[in-house]
């Protein structure tokens, strides 16, 4: 099989995967954040939380509530990094400097996932799963509560209540993305990816030196920090280390995991506003910005590197080959993800430039899981009004007319 016809296969089968799930996915999102009934987990959490899971909030409630619990985030992320030195299974490593622990607390509370550290040399066991991972879970979770909140806003009338932020929280990160993330680990396992807590070993190569290694559970931080559109891998060379994405089959997975739940939300908000056309729109919108430029820039090398070094792989694993990097780095980009197979800035002058194009967009095609959703409808309703304008006529989405919100209105919604 050629390699072009490989590449072909890949992009495809990637396609048809999303499609298939958009539905069941959507379907399955939408009964999740409707739903009335609190499993027996659920209820303990509310318990813990003091939460009335039965009461609903008002905006002012609601954005209060996403705020607390990221300063609270925050604080902890930051506490667990500092007291490194005296954690179990730390392997032996220092307290995280104040204001590196500070810039990674704040980066991965807000799903930005910036790292400026190297993972293997800086971060023990405790404060990668527990810090790190955990965050990559309730980051997501918060950023498909706002969605949410922002879709009963369009659906619902007669009310000013948005639902219930611990709600939404627990159930995102309990009912959907746990589960995901559950499996893909088991399927990353199965293709070679590590999942231990043991300490550093040394390994003779193949040349008979000795090399030391710094083994990790990599496989479940790899799952959840590409379904949640995180990023910050565990290694420094992130999801081009073969014990975080071991094959081209793996790289495939990490790249649906990627764009599942982000391509699958507009299905939800079709099922929540009662029109699954307005789904089907978004979603085709999202489509049609995400595939194509950057891969063919990087197969037809055209540019000031291949050029120099006489081909395109240069900056690229093997294992994953030109096209199925510019695939990764292409979902990566839209996603706002910060996982990466591949050095972008030895991409082509065209490919180089369709990912910054990507990340310019304001991640919306299909953008971070929640965030690229909200972030279509804002631009929706963006356009909505300026045509209103243009036509003279009132803004008006989904039966809703769109005015400007007066301090007599905001005192009246909380």
């Amino acid at each position: 099989m050629s390699s072009t016809m490989a590449g072909i296969l890949f992009i495809g089968s990637l396609l048809l995967a999303l499609a298939l799930c958009y539905k069941p996915l959507g379907d399955y999102m939408f009964r999740v954040y409707t739903g009335t009934r609190h499993n027996a987990v659920e209820r303990l959490t509310y318990r813990l939380l003091g939460v009335n899971a039965d009461s609903e909030q008002r905006w002012g409630f609601y954005a209060r509530g996403v705020l607390a619990f990221s300063v609270l985030s925050i604080l902890f992320l930051y506490g667990l990094q500092r007291l490194q030195d005296h954690l179990f299974l730390s392997l032996g490593m220092e307290a995280v400097e104040p204001s590196l622990a500070w810039n990674t607390a704040v980066s991965f509370v807000t799903n930005t996932n910036w790292q400026a550290y190297s993972g293997e040399a800086t971060m023990g066991h405790v404060v990668q799963t527990a810090g790190l991972a955990v965050q990559n879970f309730v980051s997501a979770a918060v950023g498909m509560a706002v969605a949410i909140a922002l879709v009963r806003g369009f659906a619902r009338s007669k009310t000013d209540t948005l639902g219930n932020f611990w709600v939404d929280l627990v159930r995102g990160t309990i009912r959907i993305l746990l589960p995901i993330a559950f499996v893909a680990a088991l399927l990353l396992v199965a293709g070679g990816a590590i999942q231990t807590f043991a300490d550093h070993s040394t390994w003779t190569t193949l040349t008979g030196g000795e090399q030391t290694f710094t083994p990790a559970a990599a496989a479940s931080q790899e799952a959840i920090k590409d379904l949640g559109t995180n990023g910050g891998g565990i290694f420094n060379v992130n999801s081009a280390h073969p014990f975080e994405n071991p094959t081209s089959w793996t790289n495939w997975l990490t790249i649906f995991l990627l764009t599942v739940i982000a391509s699958c939300l507009p299905r939800t908000f079709g099922r929540m506003v009662g029109d699954n056309r307005q789904g089907y729109a978004i979603v085709s919108v999202m489509a049609i910005i995400s595939f194509g430029v950057t891969r063919w820039a990087e197969l037809s090398a055209s540019g000031t590197v291949p050029q120099a070094i006489g081909q395109a792989l240069e900056g690229r694993e093997t294992r994953f080959g030109v096209s199925n990097s510019g695939m990764f780095a292409t979902a990566t980009t839209l996603t706002s993800t910060g996982s990466v197979n591949s050095f972008h800035d030895s991409y082509t002058a065209v490919g180089g430039g369709m990912l910054i194009f990507n990340m310019l967009l304001g991640e919306v095609a299909p953008g971070g899981v929640g965030a690229g959703l909200y972030g279509m409808l804002i631009l929706a309703v963006i356009t909505v009004f300026v045509a209103g304008l243009m036509v003279g006529r009132t803004p008006e989405y989904l039966g809703k007319k769109i005015g400007p919100l007066t301090s007599e209105v905001l005192r009246a919604r909380g």
